[in-house]
């Protein structure tokens, strides 16, 4: 029986059936599966590509797949259709939202800049934010290249870091460039506090602390190290510590735990009940991405004038990424 989309045969199924049926629709559809290190469990196992969001894009690029299923939320697979102009891209739940993007709508950020013309601002996006922003950036930039691309700034121009103001002063302490910092944040990673760095640590006093720098600076200031989840994967492999308290999204720790089997992973704490998990995020499961892909909707569209424009400013920090590490 099928209603709103929903395949409730799906529902009944055990996962372990329902991942191979999901396996054999891809290679039906010609579909490559991608999805975000914070999704649930179930679909970093069934993916071809876990990681983080440009670099799940990327990796669908070099592919034959003519459908791509993003198992992130609504400005991941955005940014895969931006990418991927020919490919066809499903989501599979179309209300997996993100509170950072959702700080800095394009029509808001185009109000701001109108207002503020005389401020002649150089527009830097970090990569979390909706394809109508990307549009309106100079330049996009990720956590794990966010200071090469501001160093990399017109010094004359006067800069405005959307949307993340964490991630912005985090930026800002490491270059010494000021900027104007767009007022958004990450609900997930704000809930981490210093009192609660300062109880795990005392929990666990061995273990270094590696922390998302879309963390406030009073967490930021408490971690071993300030990194993107792909660094943040790499320093968990090249620690020699055998605990690593990791302050991010919960989703990286299966990740971490498939990949480096050998240690243990303590997730970031909170003050309350908050479990560290992404609410948005784990919207997407088994069964909505097997329907997303069987029905080929909600698939994710984007009027091709705003898709080239998008495109503008993620090929400019491909561009710098490549002239600062030469």
């Amino acid at each position: 029986m099928v209603s709103a989309g929903i395949n409730f045969d799906s529902l009944s199924r055990p996962a372990v059936d329902l991942a191979e049926e999901l396996l054999e629709l891809k290679r039906d559809r010609n579909a490559v599966i991608l999805a975000h290190n914070y999704q649930v469990p179930e679909l970093q196992d069934v993916a071809d590509f876990v990681g983080d969001s440009l670099g799940l894009s990327y990796q669908a690029a070099k592919t034959d797949a003519d459908v791509i299923l993003f198992c992130g939320v609504h400005f991941m697979a955005e940014t895969a259709k931006i990418i991927n102009p020919t490919k066809r891209v499903i989501l599979p739940d179309l209300d997996a939202g993100c509170s950072l993007s959702e700080s800095c709508p394009p029509e808001k950020l185009a109000q701001f800049l109108e207002e503020h013309a005389d401020k002649n601002y150089y527009v830097i996006a970090y990569i979390n934010c909706s394809a109508g922003v990307k549009a309106l950036a100079d330049v996009i930039c990720t956590s794990g290249n966010a200071d090469k691309i501001v160093r990399a700034a017109p010094a004359h121009r006067n800069i405005l870091f959307v949307p993340d103001q964490n991630l912005g002063a985090w930026v800002m302490e490491r270059t010494g460039r000021k900027m104007d910092l767009w007022r958004g944040t990450c609900y997930v990673h704000v809930e981490f506090t210093a009192r609660s760095i300062n109880r795990i640590r005392q929990e666990y006093p061995d273990a270094p602390v590696v922390a998302h720098p879309e963390c406030t600076y009073a967490v930021r200031m408490l971690a071993d190290e300030v990194c993107s989840t792909e660094k943040m994967v790499t320093f968990c492999k090249e620690s020699p510590a055998p605990e690593i308290i990791v302050v991010t999204e919960a989703g990286l720790l299966h990740r971490l735990r498939k990949e480096i089997p050998h240690k243990t992973f303590i997730p970031g704490p909170t003050d309350n009940c908050f479990c560290g998990e992404c609410r948005f995020m784990k919207m997407n499961t088994l069964e909505k991405a097997y329907d997303a892909l069987s029905n080929m909707e909600p698939e994710i569209t984007l009027p091709e004038s705003v898709r080239k424009r998008a495109e503008i400013p993620i090929l400019r920090m491909l561009e710098l990424s490549k002239q600062s590490s030469s």
